[in-house]
């Protein structure tokens, strides 16, 4: 089945070359140039992911991405944000907001596809129904690509559920960074980029939602993250 893309940038150039490359390489893409443009391609369509413009000449990219993301048919939308903007923030932001990768302008085709691709990977079902890792009040269901709270839906985008992953299948082992993106095969971001500790934060805000509970997943000064099992729970607790 051919992968659907719908790219959102008012820079008609840029899209249109973009548009050609993806299609050669198998994509359908649509394009628009506005956020209402993009709002009503997605209110009327399906798509297998979004690259996002943050600046648009109606407003700002990343008020549709808290959209997307406030939203239950979009809110596992793989999300890929384009932005000129130099500051980290704007980055950190967009990533806080919920999209899965960010690629700077200008930037190479080739480096857009492969992000792409590997954000469609990650979004593909890999597990059966039955894979389901259980932490107490927590569950991560690795066929539904979901992770659950006392039987409620977690907010998590697909990146962070992926994360989650790694850390969860690997209980009581200090993962560093670099084991991170090595274990999330592909992701395209730099292994020293910030984004990791900014997802970790989300997660934590999902799966943490008691102050008075153990913390589920630990920061190692100066080694990397763990999830903890719950006896290391307790003890950072005590």
């Amino acid at each position: 089945m051919t992968p659907r893309l719908l790219l959102v940038d008012d820079d008609s150039r840029l899209a249109s070359m973009v548009g050609d490359y993806l299609g050669r390489a198998g994509f359908e893409v649509e394009t628009a140039g506005s956020l209402a443009g993009g709002r009503d391609l997605l209110a009327a369509n399906s798509y297998d992911a979004l690259v996002l413009d943050l600046m648009l000449p109606d407003g700002d990219g990343l008020d549709l991405c808290r959209e997307l993301r406030s939203t239950s048919k979009t809110r596992q939308l793989p999300l890929l944000m384009l932005t000129a903007r130099g500051e980290p923030m704007d980055r950190i932001v967009g990533l806080e907001l919920g999209a899965d990768d960010y690629l700077p302008k200008p930037f190479e085709p080739r480096e857009l596809l492969a992000r792409v691709k590997a954000l469609l990977r990650r979004a593909s079902p890999q597990a059966t129904g039955d894979d389901v890792l259980r932490f107490g009040r927590l569950e991560v269901d690795l066929g539904a690509r979901v992770a659950r709270l006392d039987g409620k839906t977690c907010d998590l985008t697909g990146h962070q559920f992926d994360l989650l992953v790694v850390l969860a299948q690997s209980p009581g082992r200090v993962l560093s960074r670099d084991q991170i993106m090595d274990a999330l095969k592909g992701h395209p971001l730099e292994a020293f980029d910030r984004s990791i500790d900014v997802h970790i934060s989300r997660i934590r805000a999902v799966i943490e939602d008691d102050p008075k509970a153990p913390r589920r997943v630990l920061t190692v000064r100066g080694a990397g993250y763990v999830f903890a099992r719950k006896q290391d729970a307790d003890d950072a607790a005590a």
